[in-house]
């Protein structure tokens, strides 16, 4: 189904840059500018997504050309994947983009490097509009997507702009593999490097910068951006050895001057005589096995639309051009973008009819370079199709959608937004294509050509693409229930199996709000979006089945929505002009709320049946009769940015919330006295969602995890002592982007906490740990001369600042139940944010205690914790480290 832009509020942060530095770990950036401050984490933490498979948009399927099962797919806001051929599944390659470069995880266009294939690039940015405040990059790696280096562009790139599904506008030359072109939005031209990705300039000689725009009206920005350089394509016939390649062709997008060429190694260009005018040229993909250059035509950019559309080849030799559109153009209500020809079988091409919502995408293929051509599907006598293709869906069942149309449609579809479609160069049997859920294939394709039927399944998995929204992690039943843009949501009985089906009944095309009730986790209400409604919705089985609710005059979306502790009241605060209502019952009927503005956010107390609350413009209000009136509270809480507040379970008035801007308040604030006063929370310095989890053992209070910044640091944080204290849970490497939509922990499982991403669907973190509670833990005493030893490691550094690991080991024969560790800076360095352990001391003289779970160590074991400190003058090691009285060795 159609992405999300953005999600909401996110155009709104005034995010600023930032660059990593120093060690990396796998998957991080290294770039080619200053650095600025990183934190480590808790290294007892694992990552993984609950799995949906898919769920957005995938435009780009790369094979690399000359290594066999190299393949790659990029997203739209969801980063770039390489397929594991062992694994059958996709891996994640651009986890370690962070909160400054969210931007970052549009993908716009991906290189495989044919004569290198261990060399990938991406071109990687979201919004060329002011929705994203950085700037492009390309990001080149030099062991297939495992780590990455950054090259920053003076320009933005549009990785989820219209014309996404165009390209590929990134491309290496085949024989010269320094040379690398890019075609850029905007205005910005075509762009060149030569060497290896790490600079760029403009190809001045090249002059059209490509000015068609899909909605000039548009004041935006998102519709009425020039789509620019669209794709290049090299002739690798025209090139030996390690020489550049003579002849590149590069589609551009205007309907008048598509397709260009350079036969001089890109010294200069002119547009190609007689091509066809009146369409956008999506794809130009070449056959040089007969010489042909194919491509795939649209009236619009795409992805959504598009109502005409032509297939032509160009015969490089001769310069002939030849209609080859496989259906009349009377029967032509779609554009064409998916191309792809059978580099084992010259004049085998396919291409796809990407536009076409109803009944179905269609998918076109010859054997003869175009002179004949047959379909995936045909009517046999309409309604009634006939198709040559069996969809097998067992492993993602939910691609149904629920769904029994009448015919000619059928459930699930074949697909829609089909502009990635690849044969693999390798194996004539398989194919691949996108879609705007999934990516389907096949490993039968040529049976297509005896007219003997073949399986098209899912080839998805690993691939987590969805934007989320909100989440609940209930006391019992399903351990997670999730609210997602574009696929509604699920109950995930399993985190690691695909649940069997989307919510259903009503079928929102986004999920925006979700609770359920305290005290009877069974009843649980949802609101999200849906054309002409209803846009509310109950369920008295934990998520299992659900039941529309009625609807106020005046609602046009989602909103918030909240359920009493016991399940017997509502609180709805959609979209649109109805304002605030609360309901007994089901949302049979709805009363209108008195003294809460419309569009405040609303929230339930998890103790009190009648409590509710709900925040706007930084006033905090609070009812206590079920949600038919509210008083307005504590003022002077963020009135700028997003906001998000939540209950603790349990304790009835007891409320954290998050939010803000960066030119404004912005934090972590807490109320024990329902909302009357609120208190910022010390040393947190962003805070933009907050959630509880299980107690730590020997804890009374719920663990707190947020997505935040403190102590200078970006990350996921966790506290198991009401956020006296805060350890950052993630790492360098698993990061994510966007994460402040929704955080919590699980209520059953002391660790886990569930993180919204903006693309890469929901990811859960477990921990190893096995202490846990107040930050306890006894010291072990003075232990015996040469019982320690102690590596302390500067691991990065900027000018007054730096970043340290510090790794205690046990050499004794008995084991540790607690430590404290001391030294002395030895230039006047201080600590500024420990995680890991708890730090004390004054001046130039540390101390650091163990947390509450990592004090017990066996003999032989360590215990790793690690800082941020300031420097002057000089920062060298400390020359002696102490624990218990004793001296330790360094390791």
């Amino acid at each position: 189904m159609r992405r999300p832009r953005l999600l909401a509020g996110l155009a709104g942060l005034a995010l600023t840059g930032g660059l990593l530095a120093g060690a990396l770990p796998a998957g991080a950036a290294e770039p080619d500018a200053a650095p600025a401050r990183t934190q480590a984490a808790a290294a007892s933490y694992s990552w993984k997504n609950v799995r949906v498979d898919g769920g957005g948009f995938v435009p780009g399927l790369v094979f690399n050309r000359t290594e066999k099962n190299l393949l790659y797919a990029r997203t739209d806001i969801g980063g770039a994947y390489r397929w594991d051929q062992a694994g059958s599944a996709w891996v994640p390659l651009l986890d370690h983009i962070g909160w400054d470069d969210w931007g970052h995880t549009g993908v716009v266009s991906l290189a495989s490097d044919t004569a290198d294939p261990d060399r990938v690039y991406a071109a990687v940015g979201t919004y060329t509009n002011d929705w994203d405040p950085g700037t492009g990059a390309v990001l080149r790696s030099a062991d297939r997507g495992a780590t990455w280096q950054r090259a920053d562009l003076p320009f933005k790139l549009g990785g989820n702009m219209p014309g996404r599904g165009m390209g590929e506008r990134l491309a290496v030359d085949p024989h010269d593999n320094r040379i690398l072109y890019l075609g850029a939005p905007s205005g910005n031209g075509l762009w060149r490097s030569t060497d290896s990705g790490a600079t760029w300039a403009k190809v001045t000689s090249f002059t059209n910068p490509g000015g068609y725009q899909q909605d000039p009206t548009d004041t935006s920005g998102y519709n009425s951006d020039e789509q620019g350089i669209v794709w290049v394509t090299f002739d690798e016939s025209t090139g030996a050895g390690a020489t550049a390649t003579k002849t590149i062709y590069v589609g551009v997008g205007d309907k008048e001057n598509a397709v260009y060429r350079s036969t001089d190694a890109g010294a200069t260009w002119t547009r190609l005589a007689g091509q066809p005018t009146g369409y956008l040229a999506h794809k130009g993909v070449l056959d040089a096995g007969n010489g042909y250059l194919y491509l795939a035509y649209s009236d619009t950019a795409g992805p959504y639309d598009g109502g005409k559309g032509k297939v032509y080849r160009y015969a490089t030799a001769t310069g002939e051009w030849k209609d080859i559109t496989p259906v009349a153009e009377a029967d032509t209500y779609h554009g064409f973008s998916g191309l792809t020809v059978d580099r084992q079988h010259p004049g085998t091409v396919m291409v796809s009819a990407y536009s076409s919502w109803w009944p179905d995408t269609q998918l076109f293929r010859t054997t003869d370079s175009g002179t004949t051509w047959t379909r995936a599907w045909d009517y046999s006598a309409y309604p009634t199709r006939s198709n040559r293709y069996t969809m097998d869906v067992s492993s993602v069942p939910w691609l149904t959608w629920g769904g029994d149309p009448a015919p000619p449609e059928q459930a699930p579809k074949l697909g829609w937004m089909t502009e990635a479609l690849e044969i693999d160069p390798f194996d004539s049997d398989r194919m691949l294509y996108g879609t705007g859920a999934t990516v389907y294939g096949t490993t039968e394709l040529t049976r297509w050509d005896t007219n003997t039927n073949f399986t098209i399944r899912p080839m998805v998995k690993g691939l987590e693409e969805t934007a989320v929204l909100d989440l609940v992690s209930p006391p019992s039943g399903a351990p997670l229930i999730s609210a997602l843009g574009d696929v509604g949501g699920f109950r995930h009985t399993d985190l690691g199996a695909v649940p069997p089906m989307m919510f259903t009944a009503p079928n929102f095309t986004s999920t925006t709000s979700l609770d359920y009730a305290e005290t009877k986790p069974d009843v649980l209400v949802r609101s999200g979006h849906l054309d002409g409604g209803p846009r509310v919705a109950f369920s008295t089985d934990n998520g299992a089945h659900w039941f529309a609710g009625q609807e106020p005059a005046g609602v046009t979306g989602g909103g918030t929505v909240a359920a009493a502790a016991d399940g017997g009241r509502f609180v709805w605060s959609p979209e649109g002009t109805a304002g605030v209502h609360a309901a007994t019952g089901h949302g049979t009927s709805w009363t209108p709320s008195a003294g809460i503005p419309a569009g405040a956010a609303v929230e339930s107390d998890r103790v009190d049946p009648k409590t509710f609350y709900g925040f706007h413009g930084g006033t905090f209000y609070a009812s206590a009769d079920g949600g038919l009136t509210f008083t307005a509270k504590a003022t002077g809480l963020p009135a700028k940015g997003n906001v998000r507040f939540k209950a603790v379970p349990g304790r009835k008035g007891d409320i954290w919330l998050a939010g803000g801007a960066p030119d404004a308040a912005y934090g972590l604030w807490h109320s024990t006295d329902g909302g009357a006063t609120f208190t910022k929370v010390s040393g947190v310095d962003q805070a933009d969602a907050v959630g509880f989890g299980k107690a730590a053992p020997n804890a009374s209070y719920p663990a707190l995890y947020s997505s935040a910044k403190i102590g200078g640091v970006r990350g996921i944080f966790r506290s198991t002592d009401a956020g006296a204290t805060w350890v950052r849970v993630n790492d360098d490497a698993h990061q994510w982007g966007w994460t402040g939509a929704t955080i919590t922990g699980d209520p059953r499982v002391y660790g886990r906490v569930y993180v919204a991403t903006n693309g890469r669907g929901i990811i859960y973190g477990d921990t190893s740990e096995t202490g846990g509670g107040d930050g306890g833990g006894t010291d072990p005493g003075t232990p015996p001369a040469g019982a320690c030893k102690v590596a302390y490691r500067i691991t990065n550094q900027w000018q007054g600042g730096f970043q340290a690991d510090v790794t205690v080991t046990n050499t004794s024969a008995t084991a540790w139940t607690g430590w404290t560790l001391g030294w002395t800076f030895p230039a006047g360095q201080t600590v500024g944010q420990m995680w890991n352990a708890t730090p004390a001391g004054t001046g130039s003289a540390v101390t650091a205690k163990n947390a509450g779970w990592n004090g017990a160590v066996a003999a032989g074991g360590s215990a790793s914790f690690g800082f941020t400190g300031s420097w002057t003058g000089s920062n060298p090691v400390p020359a002696v480290f102490t624990l218990g009285g004793a001296t330790c060795s360094a390791a």
